[in-house]
């Protein structure tokens, strides 16, 4: 089994469960993220927390395990910024507190295996210095830590998409250790292969106000289409089925840009910046660029930089960002544009997850069996939650209580 810290809406969550792993807990703060979560993982129990008010007993007791239980993975991508002044420890930053806060879980839990996600830049300059005290703070735990530890890029394992993180992992002293994937493709899987089989989403009236719609499929354009779309067994990995509607077009609400806008987005080149927006406009035969979340309303609440479509004048929906991430059909993301965007822009994509979990499991003492049960996805008002109904469903108080622009809880068409 494994938990994971810092879920968001559920990338590595989905990873970790194709590599054959029960993802029993996941602890996000966010309350809209974490309905997504439940949405897309009704088994798993979702604590929508400050990840400093959960304690490892509180973990145990919410899935029923008693402390001689062992947990065979922890993981998570916790946000570390701080810097530090001359013989002062970059952890003892309080903008790194939620490094510090994994690593409590870490000691609470005591996981036979750790996984620690962050962003490349991690590796360099000033935070190098950080990455060596996490190492060592980890080693002060009793873990070894795999060495030298590797940044992966999404593109060589099955995503069209160059997107580069940091992955530590390691085991408990006297566990064996496991090895960094090998890439999977030599040759990037393309944006035309990804998107091929999707339609415009502007010849739906119904996209307007709704992000589904009615739609029937033609055969997919290849493999990555296929198992995407889950039109095999194999497709779903070593993870649960899900009950859904084949024939439905989801996260696909328009954008209504304006005539100058999609002018100009016929105007740019494919694989070239758009020069107002400063959009990437995809090539169909190349791969996208790093597909970023925005900021939270804490930040002023910018939309993620959605890029331009190859063929359409537009920019890419939400489900089409999906499917540059590696998110199959059936996982749902909220219903705007701007939660949606930002739940892919900040999740792990979940075939980058798998093949790392996947390296996990071979270490362990463990064989991933696959599971006969069908899952039957949440209550689709959990995609569909603002701050406030997402808080009053998780029984908190609103983590944002002022959004700092307009308010980005309510489905707006945003022109370029």
């Amino acid at each position: 089994m494994a938990i994971d810290l810092f879920a968001g809406a559920g990338g590595l969550s989905l990873g970790l469960e194709q590599a054959g792993f029960d993802v029993v807990a996941a602890v996000e703060i966010d309350p809209i993220h974490a309905c997504v979560h439940q949405y897309n993982f009704p088994q798993c129990h979702v604590l929508a927390q400050p990840i400093e008010k959960v304690s490892g007993k509180d973990i145990r007791t919410l899935v029923g395990l008693t402390s001689e239980q062992s947990i065979e993975l922890v993981a998570g991508g916790a946000p570390c910024q701080g810097f530090s002044l001359i013989g002062q420890r970059l952890l003892d930053d309080p903008r790194n507190h939620l490094v510090k806060e994994y690593l409590r879980l870490i000691k609470e839990l005591e996981p036979t295996y750790f996984l620690f996600e962050n962003v490349k830049g991690l590796t360099a300059g000033k935070h190098r210095q950080f990455l060596e005290e996490l190492i060592r703070s980890l080693e002060t735990l009793g873990y070894r830590v795999v060495q030298p530890w590797q940044v992966l890029n999404a593109k060589f394992f099955g995503v069209p998409q160059s997107r580069e993180r940091l992955f530590l992992m390691g085991a408990k002293e006297g566990e064996a250790l496991p090895h960094y994937p090998v890439p999977t493709t030599s040759q990037p899987i393309t944006c035309g292969e990804a998107l091929g089989d999707l339609p415009d989403a502007e010849l739906f009236r119904e996209l307007i106000d709704s992000d589904e719609v009615d739609f029937i499929y033609p055969q997919p354009l290849g493999n990555y289409g296929a198992m995407l779309r889950c039109l095999s067994r194999e497709a779903w990995q070593w993870g649960y089925q899900r009950q859904w509607d084949r024939e439905k077009l989801t996260n696909s609400i328009r954008t209504n840009h304006s005539d100058r806008a999609r002018q100009r987005f016929l105007e740019t080149a494919p694989g070239s910046i758009e020069k107002v927006s400063r959009f990437l406009k995809l090539s169909r035969h190349g791969i996208a660029n790093t597909l970023r979340a925005g900021t939270d309303a804490a930040r002023g609440a910018f939309t993620s930089p959605r890029p331009i479509h190859y063929q359409f004048p537009r920019c890419i929906t939400v489900r089409e960002m999906a499917r540059l991430h590696g998110f199959p059909d059936w996982f749902r993301l909220h219903r705007t544009k701007w939660h949606g965007a930002r739940q892919i822009g900040n999740s792990v994509p979940p075939p980058l997850a798998y093949a790392i979990a996947s390296a996990i499991m071979a270490a362990s003492r463990y064989t991933p069996q696959r599971p006969n049960q069908v899952l039957t996805l949440g209550d689709p008002q959990l995609l569909k939650t603002t701050m406030s109904t997402a808080s009053h469903y998780w029984g908190i108080e609103p983590p944002i209580q002022k959004r700092n622009r307009r308010n980005r809880d309510l489905p707006a068409h945003r022109s370029a």
